[in-house]
């Protein structure tokens, strides 16, 4: 054994303060106890005017720290991110043709659904295997277009605002859950952004937000979407807006303790400097994982290319030559061994690479992570590695 495996095979002694770097839900803000829950509205109808107001809260709090403009509609759904985006989809979409970017698990299931369930015959799909974007020359930005912002299970973002036109003839509709909170978004030239609760600011599940441009009410109040609509994915009557949504009347009923949980989030990272604090944080995540990830040899990061690398979901391939030479079902196991020490020794829990994904590690690195827990975590990967590695 070399010196370099018998000092990555020892025990480290830090430990992460907080273990918890799962992709969803992530960890709650720092400082965070159920305590914060104690003003929650519970008991009392979410219709009421009390409950109301405290919905319309979560929607001018979000608005307010993600910059979006004036004039858009910005709302509570069901269902968390995924709701929001089949809402969009089901309720937008077929007025143009459609481009869909399909790069991880996500994307690829809304290119599933608009080819499968919506069997739209003008849909086209732009696909790239994991760690890449697809070639976005190849957009035909006349059509509508369907992306995901950041990669939740891929790792990979759009590496710029500057790879949409200013000028689109189609709708972009986006889905920013892993983005939102942490990430830059270009609110004139998207048209739909979605995102839930319980990503970037630790929020409880279940809920979901979806944000429509002007151009997006307008193809709402002038096209008819050419199939049945559930009840939870109207947003129009009579061929109108139904406005009461996006003020905090909500389809159905929201958990209040789920909203008081998203407002003690909001609060926090207003206390933070809003966005530029958030993106700060996130960032100083990333570096961490940077910095280590230089100089080691056992792994690398997923996404190829730096500029397109995400900060919030931080996805890692194992690159060792006899991890590589076993079966993809091999590799799954080792990862689980890897992973089952980690949570034994409570250093870190969840950060198994989502299912669909290659074999690996996905550690959350928004911004209610802290970078010295990244810090404190990544000794421990080293370490859990040595243990599962064939003996020399």
């Amino acid at each position: 054994m070399t010196s370099t495996q018998s000092s990555v095979s020892s025990r480290p002694v830090t430990r992460p303060g907080n273990p918890c770097f799962s992709s969803g839900p992530c960890a709650k803000r720092p400082g965070w106890s159920v305590a914060a829950l104690s003003d929650a509205f519970t008991g009392r109808s979410h219709r009421s005017a009390e409950g109301r107001a405290r919905l319309a809260d979560v929607i001018e709090r979000s608005s307010a720290i993600l910059g979006v403009p004036e004039g858009w509609r910005v709302g509570i759904v069901p269902a968390s991110d995924t709701g929001a985006v089949e809402m969009a989809l089901w309720s937008l979409l077929g007025a143009r043709p459609v481009d869909v970017l399909a790069f991880e698990s996500f994307s690829t299931l809304w290119a599933q659904d608009i080819v499968s369930q919506l069997k739209l015959d003008n849909a086209r799909v732009l696909k790239a295997d994991y760690g890449h974007l697809p070639d976005l020359s190849e957009v035909n930005w006349t059509h509508d277009v369907v992306l995901a912002w950041n990669g939740t299970t891929s790792g990979v973002r759009l590496p710029s605002c500057d790879v949409i036109p200013a000028e689109h003839e189609g709708l972009v509709i986006c889905d920013a859950t892993s983005a939102a909170f942490a990430m830059d978004l270009p609110w004139d030239r998207l048209d739909v952004v979605t995102w839930s609760w319980q990503k970037a600011l630790g929020g409880e599940a279940a809920h979901g937000m979806l944000a429509l441009s002007p151009r997006a009410v307008e193809r709402l109040e002038q096209f008819e979407a050419p199939r049945p609509l559930p009840k939870i994915f109207r947003l129009t009557k009579k061929n109108a807006l139904i406005e009461p949504i996006f003020k905090g009347d909500t389809i159905n009923t929201p958990s209040m303790l789920c909203v008081e949980d998203a407002l003690d989030g909001l609060k926090w990272a207003e206390s933070i400097g809003g966005l530029a604090g958030l993106k700060a944080r996130s960032k100083a995540n990333l570096a961490e994982v940077v910095a280590w990830e230089a100089k080691t040899d056992w792994v690398s990061f997923l996404a190829e290319k730096e500029e397109e690398r995400s900060s919030t979901a931080i996805c890692l391939r194992i690159v060792a030559p006899w991890f590589l030479a076993l079966e993809r079902a091999e590799q799954s196991k080792v990862v689980k061994q890897m992973t089952g020490l980690l949570d034994k020794e409570g250093v870190a829990f969840d950060i198994a690479s989502y299912r669909d994904a290659p074999p690996g590690l996905r550690i959350w690195g928004g911004a209610t992570v802290e970078a010295a827990d990244v810090k404190a975590l990544l000794p421990w990967l080293d370490w859990a590695f040595a243990q599962v590695a064939p003996s020399a």
